[in-house]
């Protein structure tokens, strides 16, 4: 007889594990249980809650896990083993999710249309954020998101006294057992990584030497997270002159202009920026260090195991992670942090990141490669299927 109540089995389509459809299947899963854990955005945030993954699937280990999303981040986690399927929002992508017996939710945005979710699927419980029954606010779920909810309406708190990562608050938040210090990742397929190694082929000038990606771009939110043109050139030429040579500039479509400025005339290699956030996840796996404000491409040089050198200016640096691997550079600016989406100061937050400090961090960088040498390189391509 199938075994419908497994994990792969769709019911409309011949399973990819298996041709065999029985409880007998080495690949055979109960479903205990259905988890819905909703985090629609920013995309960096996004990939930074993939480390409460396994805290997840360690409450509910029999469980089918469904993580609704915006669109931009599908593309990210749709790769990821621990999620059954990531859904879009949006009305007719969540309809046919409705009339499920929701176990629990994981609801990590505080925004009315995360939160909704909590009302309009059956749940048993939901834990991080809901909205309010009267007045369409956000409130915690339970207790235990007290803290995290406290801190986005504090600015003192969350400027000055909080000293968790924002993992460890998220993970608090959602009840989900002792803080492990799990690690976030993102998981490229057989091809994407034969391309990733075939793209860092391409830009190494010295064999002895890692291959440093700086990402040079942010979200529009907070434009101050990225360093000027100018800034960039003299980063490339001080880089150059303490005999670094393999350098490529990263970014989306919306550095394409600003990274041919930056890079005119000098010797770097120019990612393509053109062809959407899997291509450039391919990028950053070319690369071996990563230089990067606190934006989407610091994220996923954490998540793909890489040295990240991230420098810091209007955003809170004790609440990201770099996992013992990676290097942290303060930005001098007496106002900071400030989480200021407009400034008009005559010096700005990222004109006070000293070059030389950011010098210092990826010579710590190459000490490390030296030590790791690039391990996922000999790594042999895996056999599993994602989907």
């Amino acid at each position: 007889m199938d075994a419908s109540d497994c994990r792969h089995f769709s019911g409309y389509s011949p399973c990819r594990k298996n041709y065999i459809c029985d409880s007998k299947c080495p690949h055979y899963q109960s479903v205990k249980q259905a988890i819905l854990f909703v985090h629609l955005g920013a995309l960096g945030s996004v990939v930074r809650s993939t480390a409460l993954l396994p805290a997840i699937k360690r409450k509910h280990p029999n469980s089918v896990l469904i993580w609704v999303t915006d669109q931009p981040s599908v593309a990210l986690l749709k790769t990821h083993p621990m999620i059954d399927r990531v859904v879009a929002s949006g009305f007719e992508n969540l309809l046919p999710f409705q009339g499920i017996e929701w176990d629990a939710a994981y609801i990590l945005d505080k925004s009315p249309s995360a939160t909704a979710l909590a009302d309009w699927f059956q749940i048993k419980e939901v834990f991080g954020f809901r909205s309010h029954k009267k007045n369409f606010s956000i409130v915690p779920a339970t207790p235990a998101a007290d803290e995290l909810w406290q801190l986005g309406r504090d600015n003192q708190k969350k400027f000055f006294e909080n000293k968790k990562s924002e993992l460890r608050l998220c993970h608090e938040a959602l009840e989900l057992g002792p803080y492990l210090r799990d690690e976030y990742a993102l998981f490229l397929t057989d091809l994407e990584t034969e391309q990733a190694r075939t793209r860092r082929a391409n830009w190494l000038e010295d064999h002895l030497q890692p291959v440093i990606g700086i990402n040079t771009g942010c979200s529009p939110a907070i434009p101050y997270k990225k360093w000027t043109i100018a800034y960039h050139r003299d980063l490339i030429l001080k880089l150059n002159d303490r005999g670094f040579k393999n350098i490529v500039l990263l970014g989306g479509n919306s550095e394409t202009e600003r990274n041919q400025q930056i890079g005119l005339r000098l010797p770097v290699s120019l990612s393509d920026t053109q062809s959407g956030l899997r291509d450039g996840l391919v990028s950053v796996q070319a690369c071996d260090l990563i230089i990067s404000g606190d934006s989407l491409g610091m994220h996923l040089g954490i998540a793909l195991k890489k040295f990240v050198v991230a420098w810091f200016g209007p955003t809170c640096e004790q609440e990201i992670d770099l996992f013992d691997r990676g290097a942290k550079v303060l930005s001098k600016a007496p106002c900071g942090p400030c989480w200021k989406r407009s400034c008009q100061k005559e010096t700005m937050c990222y004109d006070l990141v000293y070059l030389s400090e950011i010098i210092a961090s990826v010579e710590k960088g190459m000490a490390w490669w030296k030590e790791n040498n690039s391990s996922w390189l000999s790594k042999p391509l895996s056999s599993e299927i994602f989907y």
